[in-house]
């Protein structure tokens, strides 16, 4: 007889389109920073639904919130007021740097995205955007547009036009590339998906001047920095940078889709009745998620625990450099988003492939870079047995 496993693996190859590449593994549960698999086997999160499950799976508060919730009102479009999204409005832009006082709310990072881009657009008036080489702001059409990734690209350009890519870390380039046409600039804080990638110091609040000094828009997309990860609730706010509009999701909701765009009153109030909406944008079963999820990173101070652990992670990290410098080319990190360069795309699928057998999930993304996202409620003992496993799979492959 066929395990569950066999059985849903089937269904998934007959029936689901053919768009991602996954692990042999059916899970079934979470908790905290654990997860378990349809054979019960059970395994160390250091991925968290990619940055998404901040506060941990299932955390109780959060489920009680879904439970309640689900039982008064779960949808009711936007036709209509409604309390969960409303409260969920004041406490999230009492969480957001001084003067973001507006949001719309959305179901994902992608759609936070294309909100922003309109709202560059609208606000500016002005159809160019400029972008960062190596970015990553999701696979819509708009978001695909001003990634600056050409194997996300080139399959389906042409794409919006007026998007040109500059370098990221380098100002001059975006100062040398404003002109009448630009109307905005969207970075992300750190790069996620193109390998952990940190701003120069001075970058950020460089192009916050010559965005100032030009009268354009300036969007931070938060959609993975965000959410406590990186040390503050969002990147920009430890960084000490405003940006005129930011774009959040992932982490938001505690595991649950929703999407939000934050912005200036000034720049959101440009926007008109029918220019931009959304179905289930700010429905009460995500809303209400997402209050308890922000309830929860203030009441267990999970920001702070980021900063910290994320520190010591670092350091572990690069002790397991100096074990291995023929295999680990770099390492880097803010928060607990954390990466390890390997020296090979072989050296990164072998480690992967090894902390799977032990129980440890990882990321590899830019091709050689393991990346580490795990829930912010991940212990040291915890994060501790994973980088022993990315040990043990070094050790193996050097005597190999």
């Amino acid at each position: 007889m066929a395990s569950l496993a066999d059985t849903i693996f089937e269904l998934d190859s007959r029936y689901h389109a053919g768009v991602y590449t996954r692990l042999k593994i059916c899970l079934v549960r979470g908790k905290g920073a654990t997860v378990w698999d349809s054979e019960g086997r059970r395994y160390l999160d250091c991925v968290a639904g990619i940055a998404v499950n901040n506060v941990g799976h299932c955390h109780p508060k959060v489920v009680r919130a879904l439970r309640r919730q689900a039982g008064r009102l779960m949808h009711c479009s936007n036709l209509y007021y409604n309390e969960p999204q409303a409260r969920l409005a004041e406490k999230l832009v009492g969480m957001l740097p001084a003067g973001l006082d507006k949001v719309f709310f959305c179901n994902s990072g992608t759609e936070a995205v294309e909100a922003a881009l309109k709202l560059i657009r609208r606000a500016s008036g002005r159809p160019g955007i400029l972008a960062a080489k190596g970015s990553f702001h999701g696979r819509t059409m708009g978001s695909l547009s001003v990634t600056g990734q050409s194997k996300y690209r080139e399959p389906f350009e042409p794409l919006l036009p007026g998007v040109r890519f500059v370098d990221y870390g380098d100002q001059d380039q975006i100062a040398s590339a404003i002109d009448d046409s630009v109307g905005g600039v969207i970075l992300e804080p750190v790069q996620g998906e193109g390998g952990i990638i940190l701003p120069n110091p001075g970058y950020l609040s460089a192009v916050r001047r010559l965005c100032t000094e030009a009268g354009i828009i300036l969007a931070f997309d938060e959609v993975q920095t965000g959410m406590g990860r990186t040390g503050g609730f969002l990147a920009c706010q430890t960084m000490g940078i405003t940006p005129d509009i930011v774009a959040m999701a992932k982490g938001l909701g505690g595991g649950v889709p929703i999407g939000a765009v934050a912005a200036r009153s000034d720049v959101m109030d440009k926007l008109r009745p029918g220019d931009h909406a959304s179905t289930f944008g700010g429905n009460p079963l995500a809303c209400a998620a997402a209050m308890a999820a922000l309830e929860v990173l203030e009441q267990e101070n999970l920001p702070q625990r980021a900063t910290e652990l994320g520190r010591w992670a670092i350091e572990k990290m690069r002790m397991l450099r100096s074990r291995h410098p023929d295999s680990v080319r770099d390492v880097r990190g803010i928060g607990l988003m954390l990466a390890l360069e390997m020296a090979s795309e072989d050296v990164a699928k072998k480690v992967l492939e090894h902390c799977l057998q032990e129980g440890v999930i990882v990321n590899r993304t830019a091709g050689q870079v393991i990346r580490l996202v795990p829930p912010l409620c991940i212990t040291k003992r915890q994060l501790s047995h994973a980088f022993s496993a990315i040990d043990r799979s070094l050790t193996a492959q050097g005597r190999a």
